[in-house]
């Protein structure tokens, strides 16, 4: 009986590892991925992309298509962003605090469709994807 309960133990975990693998590499929900396809998509002008570290940064290197709007000066543009209120809406910074801080100002102005890029700059670096300098 010992033996039984052992083999449909081991079973079991087999065929549960590879199901906890995948769920561990997708993206988490409000998170999106550095890759080309965001490239197309910000450039077809289907997603707004919102870099939010300071403009020195900014003209140091950024993603093509982005546009620069300090985190603490977001909610000085929120009017300006209104066309995109229910449109995705993908914020960046360095390493994240700043992009988060941004989506909660954001948020409180009731945009609706938020990301934020896994990553941030840092991520999109070490992929190799193409930067844009001033």
């Amino acid at each position: 009986m010992k033996h039984q309960t052992l083999i449909i133990a081991v079973v079991l975990t087999l065929l549960l590892l590879p199901a906890l693998y995948n769920r561990a590499e997708t993206t988490p929900p409000g998170t999106v991925q550095a890759s080309a396809e965001l490239l197309d998509k910000v450039s077809q002008q289907d997603w707004l992309l919102i870099d939010v570290r300071s403009a020195e940064e900014f003209a140091e290197g950024h993603i093509p298509g982005a546009i620069n709007m300090p985190y603490d000066k977001i909610g000085e543009y929120v009017s300006s962003l209104r066309a995109y209120q229910n449109k995705p809406v993908v914020l960046y910074c360095r390493s994240g605090r700043r992009a988060r801080l941004a989506m909660e100002v954001l948020a409180e102005h009731q945009f609706n469709d938020l990301r934020h890029l896994e990553g941030d700059m840092m991520g999109w670096y070490e992929a190799g994807l193409p930067i844009d300098q001033m």
